[in-house]
């Protein structure tokens, strides 16, 4: 690793726009967009205002290309869970578990679909959702029937911004940027989640 690369271990990043882009994408702005992606097969994601049939309200949902969907929302004193479709129209699957904390949550969830895997990225943190910086932030994976998530928690940082894809969606990017570093976690179908890295720009 070059002199201008080290990992994060815990070390917060300054926090130089605040909440408003604490995840790149808030619900509280009508989109789920968490960057723009690359390759042909990239969905874009798209909120709804549907209630789901075993929650009634998600804090972020998206749709698949064949039409199945995925939800997400904060679970008090649990953490983050999730539901999806196996099929289009189907019923929605137990809620799972994808991250156990007790912390309070901020307001958002990011999700982006890609062909086959889901994105997620959702942070908690004491008067987080007031604006202070997460103490904790999850960059989680689901791939093909969620029955399994990849979680990388990453404690006292400011969030990731967008995840992107590339290598025909066998990788994935979750990146934050500022004004002088490029903070990055990589991960793929074979080796799942690596280290966070910090590039000096």
């Amino acid at each position: 690793m070059s002199s201008g690369e080290r990992q994060v271990r815990g070390a917060r990043l300054p926090a130089l726009a605040g909440l408003t882009v604490l995840l790149g994408v808030t619900v509280a702005c009508g989109s789920t967009e968490a960057g723009a992606g690359t390759g042909a097969h990239t969905v874009t994601a798209s909120p709804t205002s549907r209630p789901a049939p075993s929650h009634a309200r998600f804090v972020e949902e998206i749709e698949w290309a064949d039409g199945r969907r995925v939800g997400m929302y904060y679970a008090a004193g649990r953490g983050l869970m999730e539901q999806h479709q196996d099929t289009a129209g189907g019923a929605w699957s137990k809620p799972r578990l994808v991250y156990a904390t007790e912390s309070d949550p901020c307001q958002s969830i990011t999700l982006k679909a890609f062909d086959g895997t889901v994105a997620a990225i959702a942070n908690w943190g004491v008067y987080c959702s007031d604006g202070e910086p997460p103490m904790e932030s999850i960059a989680a994976v689901g791939t093909e029937n969620l029955s399994t998530w990849d979680t990388k928690l990453t404690k006292e940082f400011d969030g990731w911004e967008k995840v992107e894809a590339s290598g025909d969606n066998e990788q994935l990017t979750f990146g934050r940027n500022s004004t002088e570093w490029l903070t990055r976690l990589r991960w793929s179908r074979t080796d799942g989640f690596g280290d966070v890295e910090e590039i000096r720009r």
